[in-house]
């Protein structure tokens, strides 16, 4: 399955069927008793210079689904491609080298910097790691085009974390993932620690980054307002599925999936006289550990059918770019 949309042929990244399923241990000798399906059968493909928006709920998976990506977490099943190679099935040596090439921004910049380094320590052990400096002066120069690239003072390399805000601390995580010149960032929830007003900031940073040296993004958000402007597509999930993914303005203006026009409907506009009918999912999202049969979505959708409660809708085309994973829609 192709839901590539983007600007070239050869796909940077191509996802294929991702299953992660984490074990839950339990009884008399600790053993596995049950499973969490965290991620449940993601495919998708991701050009080089675009950005794909991955939103849902809390829960979903999209954090699972960006971290066996780079193999930080290992996927139960499926497969991995960077640049045609076949990252789930690297070995140690190979993924070391691969990871110049994918870098990750996590989501809390107040846990993701060791305290007890300096920002160009923090900034610099990649350099270390990878022969990227091989003299003192080339190792300072570096982190100090790094720390301006993101919008700090060179004299801030001296200083700890717990000098800096929130927004300064993340920009310091994305210098961090910037030194060793990825092509691939994933950056997991990166904006949703901070405030609206530096979320706004840090978004333009990153796009500035992106035109300047031509990043691709997998950008993971559970706010659809976060991603709309930096996303080049989107992708929805559900319980461990993708439910929808789609070119930014098609998503926006013409959901398909159920799921996707609940959590639009959530999202506020800041035209008073507009007014948009907000649609209350009813129920809570399922457990993971025994997601429901056929459509995950299924006890909460107000279109479900039978054929819902019993057969797994795949993926498949509606229009150019746009795929929805629904029976009754597309």
């Amino acid at each position: 399955m192709n839901t590539q949309a983007g600007p070239a042929d050869t796909p940077l990244l191509q996802v294929t069927d991702l299953v992660k399923h984490f074990p839950l241990r339990g009884g008399l000798f600790g053993g596995t008793v049950d499973k969490v399906h965290a991620v449940d059968g993601v495919s998708f493909d991701l050009a080089a210079g675009e950005t794909l928006g991955v939103v849902g709920e809390s829960g979903c998976g999209k954090s699972t689904t960006g971290r066996c990506v780079l193999r930080l977490i290992e996927p139960t099943s499926g497969e991995v491609r960077f640049e045609g190679r076949n990252v789930t099935a690297m070995g140690k040596n190979d993924l070391r080298a691969l990871a110049r090439d994918m870098q990750i921004i996590f989501q809390d910049p107040y846990a993701s910097l060791n305290p007890r380094m300096t920002v160009a320590a923090i900034i610099g052990e990649a350099l270390t790691i990878h022969r990227l400096a091989p003299t003192r002066a080339d190792y300072e120069n570096r982190i100090v085009e790094l720390l301006e690239t993101v919008g700090l003072n060179a004299d801030h390399m001296r200083r700890y974390p717990h000098e800096f805000s929130g927004g300064q601390r993340q920009r310091i995580g994305i210098a961090r993932a910037l030194a060793v010149n990825p092509k691939l960032v994933v950056c997991d929830e990166a904006v949703s620690a901070l405030d609206v007003s530096i979320q706004a900031q840090v978004i333009n940073l990153l796009e500035d980054l992106q035109s300047k040296f031509n990043l691709t993004y997998l950008f993971i958000a559970h706010d659809l307002s976060v991603v709309e402007h930096i996303s080049t597509r989107v992708a929805v999930m559900y319980l461990g599925r993708i439910v929808e993914i789609a070119p930014s303005k098609k998503l926006y203006t013409n959901p398909l999936h159920p799921y996707t026009e609940a959590l639009l409907s959530a999202v506020p506009i800041p035209d008073p006289q507009v007014k948009r009918k907000r649609i209350m999912l009813q129920g809570d999202v399922p457990s993971p550990i025994h997601p429901p049969s056929g459509c995950h979505f299924h006890t909460r959708c107000p279109i479900a059918q039978p054929l819902c409660r019993s057969e797994k809708p795949e993926l498949r085309a509606s229009s150019d770019g746009h795929w929805v994973a629904c029976h009754l829609r597309g």
